[in-house]
C-alpha cells in the first residue's frame, strides 16, 4: 500500500503489474468497502494489465476529508491519483459509487479514460428519500443497524452462511468503515445525477450486473447500458451487489473478455 496527498487529503493506493507496459486498469470500490473488496480478481487481472486499486477517501486508510461529499470529490480523488502517477488512457471499472466516479471522471477529465466498465450501478441510484433515510438511521444507531438489510443486497443467500467465514469478513469490512465517510459517500450518491452525461459517453464500456444485486437491479443496470452508445450488458449468475468478491472467477473473466476483444490499443 502507498500514499499521496491530493488537496490536502491522504490517499491509500496501490499499483500491482507484471509489467509496467501493461495497460492500466483502475477498480474502484463500492459503498462501504475499501481496496480489499478485488483482493480476489486483482491476481486474474494483474498478469495483462497494470491495475490500480485505492481507497475512496472517508474508506480504509483513506482520509475522511470534510463530508459530507460531493460525487466530484471522489471524481478529484481519482484524478488526483491517475495525474500523480502520470497514467492516461486508462480503463476504469467502478463498482456500485465506483461506476458513479467513473462517469464523473469521463465527463470531467476524458483524457483519462480509454474505456469504462460499470458494474452493479447506474446513471442515478436511488432516491434522495432512500438515502435521507439511510443517513438518519446511521446516525442514529450506527453502520450496525443497517447490516442484515445491506448484506442481503449485496450477497446471495447462500454466500451469506454463517459458515462462511468470508461473509463474516465483509460483514466486518462494512461495520469498521468511518461512519462519516460512509454517510459522507450516501449524500454523494443521493445528489448524483449522470443521466445526461451517459448518453455522451463515447469509449467502449461494458455494464455488468449480478444476477440477485438487490441494490442496482439487473433491469437498472440495463437502463444504463441502453443510454450509453454502443454499450454491453452482461448478467453475472449466482452473484449480487459485490460479483467481484462472490464471483470473482466470472467477473474477471468479463472484463478481460471486454478488453481483449473491444478496448482497441
Amino acid at each position: 500500500m502507498q500514499f499521496v496527498r491530493i488537496e490536502g487529503v491522504t490517499i491509500a493506493y496501490d499499483v500491482i503489474t507484471a509489467d509496467p507496459a501493461n495497460p492500466v486498469l483502475v477498480l474502484v470500490n463500492s459503498l462501504g468497502t475499501d481496496a480489499r473488496i478485488w483482493h480476489l480478481v486483482v491476481p486474474k487481472l494483474a498478469e495483462d494489465f497494470t491495475v490500480v486499486t485505492y481507497d475512496k477517501r472517508g474508506h480504509g486508510l483513506s482520509d475522511l476529508g470534510n463530508p459530507p461529499y460531493r460525487i466530484e470529490d471522489h471524481v478529484a480523488d481519482l484524478a488526483g491519483l491517475l495525474d500523480h502517477l502520470e497514467f492516461s488512457d486508462a480503463i476504469i471499472c467502478g463498482l456500485s459509487v465506483g461506476g458513479l466516479v467513473a462517469q464523473g471522471l469521463y465527463a470531467q477529465r476524458p483524457d483519462l479514460v480509454r474505456a469504462l466498465v460499470l458494474a452493479d450501478t447506474a446513471h442515478k441510484i436511488g432516491t434522495v428519500e432512500m438515502w435521507d433515510k439511510r443517513i438518519a438511521a446511521i446516525e442514529d444507531a450506527g453502520i450496525a443497524a443497517i447490516l442484515d438489510d445491506i448484506m442481503a443486497r449485496w450477497f446471495t443467500a447462500p454466500f451469506r452462511s454463517p459458515e462462511n467465514a468470508a461473509y463474516g469478513a465483509y460483514c466486518n469490512m462494512l461495520l469498521r468503515q468511518p461512519v462519516a465517510g460512509y454517510t459522507g459517500t450516501c449524500a454523494a450518491i443521493r445528489d448524483a445525477d449522470f443521466t445526461k452525461e451517459a448518453q455522451a459517453i463515447a469509449v467502449p464500456t461494458l455494464c455488468i450486473v449480478g444476477e440477485q444485486d438487490g441494490s442496482t437491479p439487473p433491469d437498472l443496470v440495463r437502463s444504463l447500458a441502453n443510454l450509453i452508445p454502443g454499450a454491453q450488458f452482461e448478467v453475472i449468475e449466482g452473484a449480487a451487489h459485490i460479483p467481484c468478491a462472490e464471483a470473482p472467477a466470472a467477473f474477471a473473466a468479463v472484463v478481460r473478455s471486454f478488453i481483449v476483444n473491444d478496448v482497441k490499443d
